[in-house]
């Protein structure tokens, strides 16, 4: 019986969170009771990221972050910075532990979409070396071996180097916090005033790298560091490099920035996606 009455909650909170998706003109979707289940719900939520998260970045009058916190009745710690890159998650950290110590609940991370633009090396999680160890096997008798080991890579002039400096950082800081990693979002012509134009991701970078690589590279902190990596760039269907798609941007010179409405498109495909994670241990 309680399980029946588990899923039959659940399922209404999906029809739900669906209908909201069906109305994006409507600034508060109209729940009733069925957010409060969201594991989410009330969360002290820190942000580390680049422009698109950033408060101070006028690209749209509402971030993703700010309908997640309006629908969640949730507070929000934003400490993106315009144009950062995978090498500033540390000092961000540093940041939230400066403010609030260990009074939060979760940490979201979307970056990575500058670590492209600047040509990075994609580099590689780990270093290998031989070396002497000991196994004993029941009742065998103890033995010296040598065995390949790997370590962890911390090169702080590639992405993956880059990604493990971040991790063990943030996973020795705050070792009983949720953290949770968003991928890029697909990217088009970028164009302030031609005084900083950056090609869409048709192109390969300065280093001979597409973006879909990076993508890649981040997905697999996932296996690497055990911590959950929402597909932001796939999930939420943003995809500027096509004419009708731009509507969701600040089209014309800017298709890297998503406005208002691609915002909201962000904040309800995370809204699902955080669903199915716990906020606090």
């Amino acid at each position: 019986m309680k399980t029946k009455i588990i899923s039959t909650i659940t399922l209404c909170l999906l029809l739900a969170l669906n209908a909201m998706a069906q109305h994006p003109e409507s600034d508060a979707p109209s729940f009733g009771d069925l957010l409060k289940i969201h594991p989410w719900r009330q969360a002290r939520i820190a942000y580390f990221g680049d422009s698109v998260t950033d408060p101070n970045i006028p690209s749209t009058q509402k971030k993703y972050w700010k309908y997640l916190e309006e629908w969640l009745h949730a507070t929000s710690y934003v400490y993106a910075v315009n144009g950062r890159q995978w090498d500033d998650i540390p000092n961000q950290a540093d940041s939230l532990n400066k403010e609030h110590g260990y009074q939060f609940d979760a940490i979201l991370i979307f970056i990575g979409t500058n670590d492209y633009y600047a040509d990075l090396p994609i580099g590689v999680w780990h270093t290998e070396s031989k070396e002497q160890t000991h196994i004993k096997r029941w009742h065998q008798p103890r033995q010296t071996v040598t065995r390949l080991r790997r370590h962890f890579d911390y090169n702080p002039q590639t992405l993956k180097g880059r990604i493990n400096i971040a991790m063990r950082k943030i996973k020795t800081m705050y070792p009983d916090k949720q953290v949770v990693i968003l991928t890029p979002l697909h990217r088009a012509l970028f164009n302030y005033k031609d005084k900083n134009i950056q090609l869409d991701e048709s192109y390969q970078n300065g280093a001979g790298l597409y973006l879909d690589e990076y993508v890649k590279a981040i997905k697999e902190t996932q296996e690497v560091w055990a911590v959950p990596v929402i597909d932001l760039g796939n999930l939420s269907g943003l995809f500027p490099l096509i004419t009708e798609q731009t509507k969701k941007f600040n089209a014309p010179g800017d298709l890297l920035h998503p406005n208002n409405y691609g915002h909201k498109i962000m904040a309800q495909t995370l809204l699902y996606q955080l669903f199915s994670l716990p906020c606090r241990f």
